[in-house]
C-alpha cells in the first residue's frame, strides 16, 4: 500500500500547475491532501476520477478558501470519518480518516502559530488531538497519520535551527509535544529509513529558499508502532512543484 501526503496549498492552484498529471505518474493507492482551500463543487472531481481515484472525500473549512483536507483513494474505504467531534478542530476542516481492512489512514492539517492567539489555539488543538488519538488507538491500533504538523521535530529537520528557535514551528514546547506524540506509539516513517540532514518538505516562497534548499520538514507520515514490521519505504518527493510544500510517501506491506 503506497500512501502519499501532500499539502497542496490550494487544490485548484495545484491542478493548474499539473497536479493531476503528476498524480497519475506518482500512482499512490491513497493520497491525503491538506490545505485544499475549496469545496467539492469547485474541484474537477471527474478529472480526478479519470486519473484513477473514484473515491474522493473532501472536508473543507467553514471559512471559504481556507484550510480543508481530503483523501483520494483507488479503492473504497470501509468507513470514512469527517472530523474529530471536537468543534474547535472541526470547523476549520483539519481531520479526515479512511478505514481500510487492516489499516486506517488519516489526513491531518495541524494549525500554525502565526500570532499569540493562533499559537494558543495550536497548543489547545495539540493537547486535544493527543487525547483523541489515545482513545482512537484503543479500537484502531493500525493508524497512519499523514499530514502537515507545522512543527519541525529536531534540529536536523530545519535549515537554521539557531535563528528559528523562537519562531512558531520550532519552539521548544512545540517540538516537545511532537516528540511526546511520537513516543506515545508512532514511528516517524521518513527518519526510520533516512537519518541524513537537508531533507525538507516546506520552503518559504521568499528569497529563493527552495532553490537554496533552506527548508523545514514539517510534513510527516507517522505510522503506529504496530506497523513497524510492515514498513517498506518512506521518501520525500521534492521535485513535485505544485505548492510551497512537497509530497511525502510511505509504503507498507
Amino acid at each position: 500500500m503506497k500512501i502519499i501526503s501532500y499539502n497542496v496549498n490550494g487544490i485548484r492552484a495545484a491542478i493548474n500547475k499539473g497536479f493531476i498529471e503528476w498524480l497519475k505518474q506518482a500512482n499512490p493507492d491513497v493520497i491525503c491532501l491538506q490545505e485544499i482551500k475549496a469545496i467539492q463543487d469547485q474541484i474537477p472531481v471527474d478529472d480526478i476520477t479519470a486519473a484513477g481515484y473514484p473515491f474522493q472525500y473532501y472536508y473543507p473549512a467553514t471559512k471559504k478558501g481556507y484550510s480543508g483536507v481530503a483523501i483520494l483513494s483507488k479503492t473504497k474505504p470501509n468507513n470514512i470519518v469527517f472530523g474529530t467531534g471536537i468543534h474547535h478542530m472541526d470547523f476549520e476542516g483539519r481531520n479526515l480518516r479512511a478505514d481500510f481492512d487492516d489499516v486506517s489512514v488519516m489526513s491531518l492539517y495541524l494549525p500554525s502559530g502565526t500570532n499569540i492567539e493562533r499559537l494558543d489555539h495550536k497548543f489547545m488543538f495539540m493537547d486535544d488531538f493527543q487525547n483523541y488519538i489515545n482513545e482512537l488507538k484503543v479500537t484502531i491500533p493500525n493508524l497512519i497519520i499523514c499530514g502537515d504538523y507545522n512543527i519541525c521535530h529536531e534540529a536536523i529537520d530545519i535549515h537554521d535551527p539557531v535563528r528559528n528557535k523562537t519562531v512558531s514551528g520550532f519552539l521548544p514546547a512545540e517540538r516537545a509535544w511532537l516528540d511526546a506524540f511520537m513516543k506515545s506509539g508512532f514511528i516517524d516513517s521518513f527518519r526510520h529509513f533516512n537519518k541524513e540532514p537537508h531533507h525538507y518538505s516546506w520552503w518559504s516562497y521568499r528569497a529563493g529558499a527552495r532553490g537554496n534548499n533552506k527548508g523545514w520538514r514539517i510534513d510527516y507520515n507517522l505510522v503506529s508502532d504496530s506497523l513497524e514490521s510492515r514498513l517498506k519505504r518512506a521518501v520525500i518527493l521534492p521535485d513535485a512543484m505544485h505548492s510551497d510544500h512537497c509530497p511525502i510517501l510511505v509504503e507498507i506491506e
